[in-house]
């Protein structure tokens, strides 16, 4: 019994030396954890005002939404379809654009005059809006066919310099030095907003933006991603240089096919041109009708409609074959 008594006695001792050293314990642990949070805020005042920018997460199959100018003239200028933020990108000063449209607004009123009456008025601000919209459509997809074209070149630049050991913004700043227009104005554009202290990864997101092209979307993935987790940047290049060759050439391909149909179209088109120049130059009287005589403005008002709409059409087939 004496030693059942002594065991027992050696037990409640040994169990509780241990809840005291684990609770001994549990105090260092918790300490510690305090000590670091401590340490931890502390590394962060100092050291925030001087960390890098929050990492940039960026999509290559969704395009980011456009930031518009929200003022009434912005607005105005979105209606006719150009940006008044972007200047550089027109084909020539906005206010000549808007007034040749305005000219062309004014013939299609006059001709639609002997039709409708007074109701041509209405249709006055409907053919300005859209003959602006259509000239500052057209050499906006003119400009994004330019930098398609040119990207795999410039991408093939990019991989060339990183492979020879070259830093990424030394060869970006490469390809704006030696590309022609427009790429190497938006890469001059990137590598300046770069020097001001913009992270690269949120100015290469926003050169994105603002050329509203899939591959450069890609393009910013591949840098975005490299610089956050590194990987083999010009492999990545190399292969997104490679698709963009393909593609530009199946679009050229797919243009070539449908030359006969734009050839056919455009003869159509210049067809009662040609035909009507030839009647006045043969017989003036015959054909100033159409401009003297009522009835003969309202012919010519129909024919030119007709025209118009028909041109349209067959353009409208066009494009929607080749998309």
């Amino acid at each position: 019994m004496r030693m059942d008594h002594g065991l027992l006695w050696l037990l409640m001792i040994m169990s509780c030396l241990s809840l005291a050293g684990l609770g001994m314990s549990g105090m260092l642990v918790s300490k510690a954890q305090k000590v670091k949070a401590k340490r931890d805020a502390r590394m962060a005042a100092v050291s925030s005002p001087h960390m890098k920018a929050a990492p940039v997460f960026v999509s290559a199959f969704v395009q980011a939404p456009p930031r518009h100018n929200r003022s009434l003239p912005a607005l105005t200028a979105l209606l006719f379809g150009f940006d008044i933020d972007k200047p550089e990108n027109h084909p020539a000063k906005w206010w000549i654009i808007l007034m040749v449209t305005f000219v062309l607004g004014k013939v299609a009123q006059s001709l639609a005059d002997g039709l409708v009456g007074d109701l041509s008025w209405l249709g006055l601000p409907v053919v300005w809006i859209a003959a602006s919209r259509y000239i500052f459509g057209a050499a906006e997809t003119r400009r994004k066919q330019g930098l398609l074209r040119q990207f795999p070149d410039a991408l093939a630049m990019i991989v060339r310099s990183v492979r020879v050991g070259i830093p990424v913004l030394e060869a970006v700043r490469a390809v704006a030095r030696e590309s022609p227009e427009p790429t190497g104005p938006e890469f001059a554009r990137l590598v300046d907003q770069v020097s001001i202290g913009v992270p690269l990864d949120e100015a290469v997101l926003e050169m994105a933006s603002r050329c509203g092209i899939a591959e450069y979307r890609f393009f910013a993935t591949a840098l975005t991603l490299q610089n956050q987790t590194g990987g083999t940047l010009s492999e990545t290049l190399d292969n997104l240089a490679d698709v963009i060759r393909k593609r530009v050439a199946l679009a050229a391909k797919g243009k070539a096919l449908a030359s006969e149909a734009r050839t056919s179209a455009m003869v159509l088109g210049a067809l009662p041109i040609v035909t009507g120049g030839g009647l006045w130059a043969l017989n003036p009287g015959y054909v100033g009708m159409m401009f003297t005589d009522p009835t003969g403005r309202k012919l010519f008002g129909a024919a030119v409609l007709s025209l118009c709409t028909g041109i349209f059409i067959i353009r409208t087939i066009i494009r929607k074959s080749l998309q």
